[in-house]
């Protein structure tokens, strides 16, 4: 007879993904407030996306880091000598496909263009290339500490449920 856990379908696997997410999430919330990073919650959520992905963790977190980078540095270009409006942003997003082509980043390119998007069409009171690093030092903070938590707390090999 089945247990009521196994009965609401929950399994071990269950289980060790959400904790190991957990930690993964407030560790790197924490690092975040700690280094008083103006939009901490960036962080957080790049471990979330990292350790809940069906992509290899390594290969993702590469795309994340990579595709932040070029749209951080678009964006904060773009909006040093621009003013956004929807020709400059359509121009901004398909420039990351044409550079994410360029530097063979290829999935990567989805990444730059929500970074970028978030640097131009998000309202900030700092100058863009300090809204660009912050942007990207958030995002890699949470890729960092996924990446840690994934080689500490690795998933057990098709252990039975």
């Amino acid at each position: 007879m089945p247990t009521v856990p196994q009965r609401l379908g929950l399994t071990r696997d269950a289980f060790f993904i959400s904790a190991r997410t957990t930690v993964a999430t407030l560790l790197s919330l924490f690092v975040a407030r700690s280094l008083k990073l103006p939009e901490f919650y960036w962080a957080p959520i790049s471990a979330i996306v990292i350790l809940l992905s069906t992509v290899n963790p390594l290969t993702l977190a590469w795309q994340r880091f990579a595709g932040t980078a070029v749209g951080a540095a678009l964006g904060a270009l773009i909006a040093t000598y621009f003013h956004t409006n929807w020709v400059i942003y359509g121009a901004g997003i398909f420039v990351c496909g044409i550079l994410s082509s360029i530097l063979r980043l290829g999935a990567a390119y989805r990444f730059a263009a929500i970074t970028l998007t978030i640097v131009l069409l998000i309202a900030h009171d700092r100058a863009p290339w300090t809204v660009a690093t912050h942007r990207f030092i958030e995002v890699s903070l949470g890729i960092a500490v996924a990446l840690l938590v994934t080689l500490v707390w690795r998933l057990p090999a098709n252990q039975p449920t």
